[in-house]
């Protein structure tokens, strides 16, 4: 469970009769349907089994009972009750950048369940002090990739101190796996982002692509905005209509236009570290 994946799991609760394991007996379905543990072997654990992978495929919890006889026709006539569940690691945020909107945004983020990675080089800003509890990579955006194992699960936030470095991290994870990836920046930063991204023919899938990321709360300091940013993540993860920040939402026909390669001049006051 430690790249995020969800596993379901078997226990038996209690039996009556002959059953063909004990109280406390589990057995283990992984992503990869790789079983760890056995609650009886034979047709017991085959409609176990089933219940798994049910569970795994909608997340949910159930309380399973088993006649052998009558539900399995099978002869020694006892009774089982199973308890199957579904069992998630936590979701990652990876945040690119270490700066001053980085650090509340860590600590606001693993208080709501996040395990976070910090991906910067600067090693007097990614510091285990600034950062307690928390992966930390002491590398630039694409220079990370391979060390970052992502997954369907991850939540991706861009808030480099550098435009280089957002473009960098938004081309090269874009095409990762991801289940959101937010950008920090004014609107006019990120168009121009998003024109030069199309115009180098990189394919971008943008339906999972939020920037600038946050919702609208008229946030202005650095704590403001990650509850803006976490607030974001929140909504999204739990399925609430909100009033996001992104330029796609109200700008849809963006990349109609390009932008020139040249164009790189950052902007002074719109972007925080």
């Amino acid at each position: 469970m430690h790249r995020g994946e969800t596993v379901a799991l078997a226990t038996v609760v209690s039996t009556a009769g002959s059953a063909p394991q004990i109280p406390g007996a589990r057995l283990l379905l992984r992503a990869d349907g790789t079983c760890v543990g056995t609650v009886g072997g034979g047709a017991v654990e085959h409609r176990v089994l089933e219940a798994l992978r049910s569970c795994q495929k909608q997340p949910h919890s159930q309380m399973l009972e088993i006649d052998l006889a009558r539900d399995l026709g099978m002869c020694c006539g006892g009774r089982m009750v199973v308890f199957i569940e579904t069992l998630t690691a936590h979701e990652r945020l990876v945040l690119f950048g270490a700066g001053h909107v980085a650090q509340p945004t860590a600590s606001l983020a693993r208080t709501v369940g996040f395990r976070v990675t910090v991906v910067d080089d600067r090693e007097e800003l990614n510091t285990a002090e600034r950062f307690p509890e928390c992966e930390r990579l002491l590398m630039e955006p694409e220079e990370a990739s391979p060390f970052l194992a992502m997954t369907e699960r991850d939540w991706i936030v861009i808030l480099t101190h550098d435009h280089r470095l957002d473009e960098e991290a938004a081309r090269t994870y874009l095409k990762r796996p991801h289940r959101y990836m937010g950008l920090i920046g004014s609107q006019r930063k990120v168009i121009r982002i998003l024109k030069r991204l199309a115009l180098r023919g990189d394919p971008l899938d943008l339906e999972r692509f939020y920037a600038p990321v946050g919702l609208s709360l008229g946030a202005v300091t650095p704590q403001e905005i990650a509850v803006s940013i976490v607030a974001e993540l929140i909504a999204l993860r739990r399925g609430q209509p909100s009033q996001h920040l992104r330029v796609l939402d109200h700008h849809p026909n963006v990349l109609g236009g390009t932008a020139h390669p040249a164009e790189t001049t950052q902007e002074p006051g719109t972007d925080r570290p």
